[in-house]
C-alpha cells in the first residue's frame, strides 16, 4: 500500500551528470548546484509536513534499485533521469512496478526546445506529471505535486 507524507519520505532521484550541476553547461542548466536543489526540495517537502530522501547516480542499475526501494518505503518519486529519459526502458519498467505511487518527472531545461532525440521520454509513459523548462524550481513543483497526490495522512477538513 502506498505511503503518505506522514509515514514516508519522497524519494528524489537524479540521473547521470547531475552531480555536476552548477559546473556543467550553466547556460542550459544554471548555476545552482545539486546541494542547492536538495535544499529546495527539503524546504518544499517540509511545507507539506514531509521529508525527502535525495539521491544521485550516474549508473542506470543503481537508479533501478532505488526505484524498487521507493515502491516499498516512500510516499512518491520525483525523478530527473537526465539522458536516461530518452534511452532507458529499464527505468520505465522499474517505475511501472510502482503501482499507486506518485511519480513526477523533472527536467531543468525545456527538453522540447533542444535536440530532437531529447523530445521523447520513456519515463513520461509512467509519470503522473512532467515538468520541464522551469529550472531547478521544477523540483519544487514536483515535490508539491507528489505531496498533493500522496496526501498527508491527515483527515481533510
Amino acid at each position: 500500500m502506498p505511503h503518505t507524507l506522514a509515514t514516508a519520505p519522497i524519494m528524489i532521484l537524479n540521473g547521470p551528470n547531475l552531480n555536476l550541476l552548477g559546473q556543467r553547461q550553466p547556460e542550459i542548466y544554471g548555476s545552482d548546484t545539486l546541494a542547492d536543489v536538495e535544499a529546495l526540495c527539503v524546504k518544499a517537502a517540509a511545507a507539506h509536513g514531509g521529508t525527502v530522501d535525495f539521491r544521485q547516480s550516474n549508473h542506470e542499475g543503481q537508479l533501478v534499485d532505488w526505484i524498487h526501494e521507493a515502491r516499498l518505503h516512500h510516499a512518491g518519486i520525483v525523478i530527473n533521469p537526465g539522458a536516461y529519459s530518452h534511452t532507458s526502458v529499464a527505468i520505465l519498467d522499474a517505475l511501472n512496478t510502482c503501482d499507486g505511487l506518485p511519480v513526477l518527472e523533472v527536467h531543468i531545461s525545456n527538453i522540447h526546445r533542444r535536440e530532437a532525440f531529447r523530445h521523447h521520454s520513456y519515463v513520461s509513459l509512467r509519470a503522473d506529471g512532467v515538468i520541464a523548462g522551469c529550472g531547478v524550481q521544477g523540483y519544487v513543483f514536483g515535490v508539491e505535486r507528489v505531496a498533493a497526490l500522496a496526501g498527508t495522512g491527515k483527515a481533510d477538513t
